[in-house]
C-alpha cells in the first residue's frame, strides 16, 4: 500500500479545463487582457531592437570588409620597405652601365654584360611584384610622379616637358614609391628690345 498515491483533497485536483486555461498562449488570451499602452510599448521596444540588430549587422559587415581590405593591402604593399631599400642598387647598376666607355676591351665587355644581365634580372624581378619604372623623358611634367630638379630653357621643346631623367621613379601597384627626378623645359626668356 506504500506504492499507492495518498488520497488527495478533491479541491486540490485541477480539472482538465483548469489545466488548459493555465497553459494558454498569449495569442489565445483575450485581446482586452493586454492594454493598448502595453502593446504600444512592446511594439516600440520591438522596433528599437530591430533597429539595433540592423545596425549591429551593418557594423559587423563593415568591420569584415575593412579587415579584408587591410589584408589585401598588406599583401600588396607588404614588400614596400624592402623595395625602397633595393632601389639604390638598381640606380647603381644603371650608373655603372651609363659610365662605361665607348671603346671596351674583351674583359670590360664581359663585366658590362654581367652588369647588364644583373640589372635586367633585377628589373624583371621587381615587375613580378607589380613595381613599375617611371621614366618620363619626353613626356609632359606630372607633379604627382615627377620631382623637378631644375628648369632649363629649351626653345625646341614644349614648355613643361621632361628633357632629362636624373633618377628614375618607381611605383608599386600604382602607389608612388619614389618620384622620378627630372629636368624640365621652360620657355626661353624674352629679350626686351630697346631702341
Amino acid at each position: 500500500m506504500a506504492d499507492q498515491d495518498p488520497i488527495q483533497d478533491p479541491s486540490e485536483v485541477e480539472t482538465a479545463e483548469q489545466v488548459e486555461t493555465s497553459q494558454a498562449t498569449p495569442e489565445e488570451m483575450e485581446p482586452e487582457a493586454v492594454s493598448d499602452s502595453e502593446l504600444a510599448i512592446a511594439q516600440e521596444e520591438i522596433a528599437t531592437l530591430k533597429d539595433q540588430l540592423q545596425r549591429t549587422l551593418a557594423d559587423n559587415q563593415n568591420v569584415r570588409r575593412r579587415a579584408e581590405q587591410d589584408v589585401e593591402k598588406a599583401h600588396k604593399f607588404g614588400v614596400e620597405k624592402l623595395i625602397k631599400e633595393l632601389l639604390p642598387v638598381v640606380d647603381n647598376l644603371e650608373r655603372a652601365l651609363a659610365s662605361a666607355p665607348e671603346e671596351q676591351d674583351e674583359a670590360l665587355k664581359a663585366v658590362l654584360e654581367g652588369v647588364s644581365m644583373t640589372h635586367k634580372s633585377f628589373i624583371d624581378g621587381l615587375e613580378k611584384y607589380q613595381v613599375a619604372v617611371i621614366d618620363p623623358e619626353g613626356e609632359p611634367f606630372n607633379p604627382e610622379e615627377h620631382q623637378a630638379m631644375s628648369m632649363v630653357e629649351a626653345p625646341d621643346a614644349e614648355p613643361n616637358t621632361v628633357l632629362a631623367v636624373v633618377q628614375k621613379g618607381y611605383s608599386l601597384h600604382g602607389r608612388l614609391l619614389r618620384p622620378a627626378m627630372v629636368m624640365v623645359s621652360k620657355s626661353p626668356a624674352k629679350v626686351d628690345e630697346q631702341a
